[in-house]
């Protein structure tokens, strides 16, 4: 059974259960397998031909082994990633747009046409059956610069054990993407738009499990990518394309627009299990902290620039966490050390030895805005296929290698969202309006619930206590 240790070091090893529904380390850092489970060739060749939902529960089940019977994980996934939740049968299907050497992963057919369903609907259903079987109930709060607060909405609105609380940067989200939240009128569900910037909605969740009184008095759970399980899940979808695409004998390199580092990192864990993930490319906007980190070797904050990529205007880069332990050797008192260093100081610099390591694991290039749109109107007028201005950065940097590329590797762009939930970007850039699907057509005229409030920590801790249902003790640990 695997156990999870938090990259601070400061907490007792825990189980799946524990890790679920803490989210945050209680030291503040985050939680990581303390062993990756291991894959063989021949492991991997018996998933050739499999199901996305059979892929699934070979991956994941490893991971929560201990804490859900397989059988009742099996039903989750079968309840997950069911016809009602996504609209195609493959869950994530590869459209190929370049002779067969560049393809878009398609991770938006769930019900927020963005990549976070994939995740989310499954962390709705471990919270129901964890809590239920528990006994237990819990207070979610999260942040989003824009997908994350839908898809988790969505995925736990179906739970009467918890509360969720979504703070979103006010005005700094596309309509789509706010009316997807805002519009669901449920009593376990609350939208917060704050008046900063992603950055800030990120920080006053991290101050809020941080502040270890209000985090016990409400059972304070994550549903960010700083939970594992939301890593857990996107691990997938990198094994389901590299066995469609014929890896091994392809090498198959995956394109991931990034902000907060947690998509990619599936990739490195997938790789990490020893799945055959030939290269990684981690794809910015112009708020490039991590292009500029991987160019230099120094991570420096600057201001959030918004984008018609809303969705990557991020700074700090929560998941960078988990990779970087594993850098430094797993070493908890280098890796808090840096940490510190970097919110004391706004910049971190890592040795050249280390430096080396991280180019050898991933790539990394920027997409301007210009860029961008010129990406999205080139593909549509080459071949008549839409890509949302997120997918667009992927493709940016992915169209640049082609030329490089010998006959034996094939790019995997990931489409991280239908092109519909970004009508305005999309529109600028080919002159046709892209049509929301059938479920969310009427989504725009649909009424909004939402509550706008300040940056400032007592108000928004004052609005979670005055509305949350919880009335349980705190949750104690199992581990």
């Amino acid at each position: 059974m695997i156990r999870y240790i938090s990259t601070r070091g400061g907490t007792e090893p825990q189980n799946f259960e524990d890790v679920l529904l803490t989210g945050l380390a209680p030291d503040g850092g985050l939680f990581v397998p303390e062993n990756w489970p291991q894959f063989s060739s021949d492991d991997f060749e018996a998933l050739r031909g499999k199901s996305y939902i059979d892929i699934a529960e070979a991956v994941m089940y490893p991971f929560v082994e201990g804490s859900i019977p397989r059988d009742d994980f099996r039903e989750i996934l079968e309840k997950t990633y069911s016809a009602d939740n996504f609209r195609h049968d493959e869950i994530v299907p590869l459209h190929g747009i370049y002779d067969d050497k560049l393809y878009a992963m398609e991770l938006f057919h769930g019900p927020t046409i963005a990549f976070k369903d994939i995740a989310l609907q499954l962390l709705g259903h471990l919270f129901d059956y964890v809590l239920k079987k528990r006994e237990e109930r819990i207070t979610i709060v999260g942040a989003t610069s824009g997908d994350t607060g839908s898809a988790a909405i969505e995925g736990c609105k179906v739970s009467d054990q918890l509360d969720i609380f979504i703070l979103h940067p006010a005005g700094r989200v596309s309509d789509v993407q706010r009316k997807q939240m805002t519009s669901i009128k449920a009593d376990n569900v609350f939208n917060i738009a704050l008046e900063g910037n992603f950055d800030d909605c990120q920080n006053l969740v991290k101050d809020m499990f941080n502040d270890s009184a209000f985090r016990a008095e409400m059972n304070l759970s994550a549903i960010n990518s700083i939970n594992w399980a939301r890593i857990m899940a996107q691990i997938v979808y990198y094994v389901d394309a590299a066995l469609k695409l014929g890896a091994p004998e392809k090498d198959v390199t995956f394109s991931v627009p990034t902000g907060n580092f947690g998509n990619v990192f599936a990739a490195y864990a997938a790789r990490q299990m020893g799945f055959p993930i030939h290269g990684l490319n981690i794809a910015t906007n112009k708020n490039d902290i991590l292009t500029r980190f991987f160019e230099t070797g120094k991570m420096t904050l600057e201001g959030v620039d918004p984008s018609i990529s809303p969705s990557m205007d991020i700074q700090i880069s929560s998941n960078f966490e988990r990779y970087l332990f594993d850098l430094v050797g797993r070493d908890a008192d280098k890796l808090k050390e840096l940490m510190e260093e970097f919110k004391a100081s706004g910049t971190m610099i890592l040795p050249d030895d280390l430096m080396q390591k991280a180019c050898a694991e991933f790539t990394a290039f920027r997409t301007d805005e210009a860029q961008t749109s010129a990406t999205i109107r080139k593909i549509f007028e080459d071949t008549d296929y839409m890509l949302d201005p997120h997918t667009a950065v992927g493709v940016h940097g992915s169209l640049n290698q082609l030329e490089a590329l010998n006959e034996n590797t094939v790019i995997v762009s990931l489409a991280c969202a239908h092109p519909a939930k970004f009508p305005d970007a999309v529109k600028g850039a080919t002159d046709q309006h892209p049509e929301l699907p059938e479920h969310l057509s009427d989504l725009l005229s649909r009424k909004e619930f939402l509550t706008q409030l300040p940056n400032d920590l007592g108000r928004i801790q004052n609005f979670v206590r005055e509305n949350a249902h919880n009335k349980t003790e705190p949750v104690a640990s199992h581990g």
